[in-house]
């Protein structure tokens, strides 16, 4: 399997050959090409660059819709295998998809490469499998919300709080003068959103789980139920950020699949996933792209732009790729 370095020094090599920039779409394209000539499956990644220092516009919106639309141009189905690596973002934006993608598709199996944060959690949620390495992660779908002090703070918390205050306040009137300020800070509507925020990322998970991963389970109600409560309340205790491997997902009822059970199969997942973490180390926050070679991408320039990109001329997109010349939360 080549390697993020090897990959890194193929791309080099891409723009020895022409004394200009490396080919990262060629290099890419060839690689997914080659995951999608192995398996037989549609083919679709969905990437951005959160873990590249700040870059704007990394996560899940309504407008990634109009990408998922472009790149489902001339699949066929009814198998799709998803390449999801996101921090996550806007639990609607994310069902939206969802359920675009259930009507293009009879089964979805979702990779996780490397990780899959909260949003995009649910999004893998929604799949019939799960494949994920030793390294992979997903995350707490506890939603995060955005207060007036404009820092984001998880919902069950700012909830633990007000009843927190309420029990300290009706036990000691005193204390209110110290809560107020808190209090005032976090606005009206508040409680109310946060509430709304928890019921619709847990009835969203309970509702796929049971409709896909676990739709042959006789108990599929009542163990979708568990798992989406579980996956609402890890971050209660912990961390949002800190990630649940696959052992963890497995023992609390997912189909999960490991990574390294097929070789050849992990080998091109990885290759995929270095050569796409590797274009977006240039002027790319967000890629999503076919086996077709079909691409929206969005740039981070002076200004954000979306590029999009038809299949390119070259071999039949089924057919494997030559050697290369040689040797980038809410």
């Amino acid at each position: 399997m080549p390697t993020w370095g090897d990959i890194l020094q193929e791309l080099l090599a891409t723009a020895a050959a022409t004394g200009g920039q490396p080919d990262f779409d060629a290099v890419r394209r060839k690689y997914v090409r080659a995951l999608h000539a192995l398996t037989g499956r549609d083919t679709i990644l969905y990437y951005t660059d959160w873990m590249g220092g700040g870059k704007p516009g990394t996560s899940i919106v309504l407008g990634d819709m109009q990408g998922i639309m472009e790149v489902n141009i001339g699949l066929r189905g009814p198998g799709l295998d998803l390449i999801l690596h996101s921090p996550g973002g806007s639990a609607e934006a994310a069902a939206s998809i969802v359920r675009y993608l259930r009507t293009k598709f009879d089964n979805i199996r979702v990779f996780v490469p490397l990780a899959a944060m909260s949003a995009a959690t649910m999004w893998a949620l929604a799949g019939d499998e799960i494949v994920m390495g030793k390294h992979s992660q997903l995350g707490p779908i506890d939603p995060q919300m955005l207060t007036p002090d404009g820092q984001y703070h998880p919902a069950s918390a700012i909830l633990r709080q007000f009843e927190r205050a309420k029990d300290e306040i009706s036990g000691q009137a005193s204390l209110l003068g110290a809560w107020v300020p808190i209090l005032q800070g976090y606005g009206p509507s508040l409680l109310a959103e946060c509430e709304r925020a928890e019921l619709l990322a847990r009835s969203l998970v309970e509702e796929w789980l049971a409709s896909y991963m676990l739709r042959a389970d006789r108990r599929r109600k009542s163990k979708a139920n568990a798992i989406a409560k579980w996956f609402s309340e890890y971050g209660a205790s912990q961390s949002h950020a800190l990630g649940i491997d696959r052992i963890q997902a497995r023992d609390h009822g997912l189909k999960i699949a490991d990574l390294e059970a097929d070789q050849a199969l992990q080998d091109a997942v990885l290759s995929v996933h270095h050569a796409t973490i590797l274009t977006l180390s240039g002027t790319a926050s967000k890629i999503v792209e076919n086996h077709l070679g079909r691409a929206w991408v969005q740039m981070v320039q002076v200004m954000q732009q979306v590029v999009l990109q038809g299949p390119p001329a070259g071999p039949p997109p089924g057919a494997l790729p030559g050697p290369g010349p040689g040797p980038k939360q809410n």
